[in-house]
């Protein structure tokens, strides 16, 4: 999320890295706000006051604030102890149960976001207090984590360079699953939900006053086969992720260490059981080995096709059966090359400029034995769906063999495929393809279609959903257009 805009870069006094640390804090913050039961807002300085850059509620509670307010200039109320933040870089409170513009009665700290002796950013952390009640060891607990991690921020000790950012699925969050560490990995707190976690992979009842790296390890079965940074996270010894797999369960865990001046004094480790997720993507990735297989075999056995196809047409005694039987042969051979292209990748889109560049100089020298036929290609396809990639290859192919064997018949000549995208009146996107050559031009009317532009036309109306037309070079020669809607079958 960009929350700097170019006139905020240029009032800040930040040095190399402290952007992306302070985008780092906004991408990670919802943990401090879910452990603290609050709403968060960053505020940076803007001409003479501040500016709200970001908010995020927390998931643990209701939300102190239903609108939104970023972007906006900050109360009037809530400036001074804002301003004092930021002077004193320390943390500032408002009165207990203080109102907040008359919506509710809440606490509000001030917390400054200090990193390498300056003041980068203010955050305001929103507590409400309607409603309260005696806090349980779980709520107590998360807010003193919260607590710590605010005190870090001061220091400019979290959030850390080395947390992972990676988007894989099943990163977890306060409510999955929460322990508390002492510097030498004693679970001084387990939430019921990190306790049932591990008790789905075979660890004891309780998790309390043991040592959570030794009660991770006992559960390993093949060390092996197991994460080198295991040990370091259940120990709270590294800001890192990692996972643990037993009894068929999975777990995802991520440490957040806690550090002052003197150096680690604890850890927090989120835990979430990710077996389902996990689960999940071995059956995406067995399918789409699957699929890739399937396209392999495939391609072999046109290629197969093909083979008999070119033994069958040396044997034809007739001139009209072997071409025929040849014309049948490229074609298969098409659809062929296309299939070994959708075998070597999972995506749904093809590159299509790779696909066609292998085949066009092929096609040429296939229909023009004995010529000197150049070949030209010019602008791009991109990427195409997949299911576009055989019928528009197979159109390319006949039309490019017509243009050799009609229009550029027993004479030398260039033969140009040139293709672009552009977008309607409606705002589709459109593939125009051109395939133009310096022969003979069209024939005079009435023309006979044989049986590759037959198959041409139904490919592009019916496969492709678009329109061809032929149409007179300036020169010598003939151009043939296709346009076709693309972005309707992404």
């Amino acid at each position: 999320m960009a929350i700097f805009t170019d006139q905020i870069r240029e009032s800040a006094d930040f040095g190399p890295g402290d952007e992306d640390w302070i985008h780092l804090l906004v991408g990670d913050w919802q943990l401090i706000a879910d452990l603290a039961f609050a709403d968060l807002v960053l505020w940076f300085p803007v001409e003479g006051t501040y500016k709200a850059l970001a908010h995020v509620r927390p998931s643990t509670s209701h939300t102190v604030f239903h609108t939104d307010f970023v972007g906006e200039r900050i109360r009037k109320d809530l400036k001074p102890l804002v301003e004092q933040a930021w002077r004193t870089q320390d943390i500032m409170r408002s009165d207990a149960g203080a109102p907040s513009s008359g919506e509710h009665s809440m606490l509000i700290e001030t917390v400054p976001m200090v990193r390498n002796g300056r003041t980068l950013a203010v955050l305001s952390v929103h507590f409400d207090l309607a409603g309260s009640r005696m806090p349980s060891r779980l709520e107590l607990t998360y807010k003193q984590c919260a607590e710590d991690l605010l005190r870090m921020c001061t220091r400019g000790l979290w959030p850390d360079f080395a947390t992972p950012t990676g988007s894989r699925r099943g990163a977890p969050r306060v409510g999955d699953g929460f322990i508390r560490l002492d510097a030498d990995a004693v679970v001084q707190y387990a939430s019921p939900n990190a306790v049932s976690a591990y008790r789905r992979l075979g660890a004891a009842a309780t998790l309390e006053g043991k040592s959570l790296s030794e009660a991770t390890m006992a559960l390993v079965k093949d060390r092996r086969l197991t994460d080198e940074a295991l040990p370091l996270v259940v120990s709270g010894k590294m800001p890192w992720r990692t996972e643990i797999e037993s009894l068929g369960v999975t777990l995802s865990l991520r440490a957040i260490p806690l550090r002052n001046a003197k150096g680690r004094y604890g850890a927090l480790v989120l835990c979430r059981d990710v077996s389902e997720l996990r689960r999940r993507e071995k059956e995406l990735v067995s399918k789409d080995a699957t699929i890739r297989e399937i396209h392999h075999r495939v391609k072999n056995n046109l290629q197969t096709v093909a083979a008999l196809l070119r033994m069958q047409s040396r044997r034809m005694k007739s001139e009209e059966g072997r071409q025929g039987l040849d014309q049948a042969m490229r074609r298969v051979a098409t659809i062929a090359a296309v299939h070994e292209t959708l075998s070597q990748g999972l995506s749904e889109n093809v590159d299509f400029d790779e696909l066609i560049d292998r085949q066009f100089r092929l096609i040429v020298e296939i229909a023009s034995p004995g010529q000197k036929v150049k070949t030209e290609r010019t602008g791009a396809f991109g990427q195409l769906p997949a299911e576009l990639a055989t019928p528009l290859s197979l159109v390319i192919n006949e039309l490019v063999t017509n243009a050799v064997e009609h229009g550029l018949a027993e004479r030398d000549g260039t033969v140009v495929l040139d293709a672009g995208r552009r977008r309607n009146a409606v705002g589709a996107d459109i593939l125009r393809v051109a395939i133009s050559d310096d022969g003979v031009g069209l024939p005079p009317e009435p023309r006979q279609e044989g049986l590759g532009l037959q198959i041409v036309r139904t490919l592009v109306t019916s496969e492709l959903s678009g329109d061809i037309h032929w149409e007179d070079r300036s020169g010598p020669g003939t151009r043939v257009v296709i346009e076709l809607p693309v972005a309707a079958r992404r």
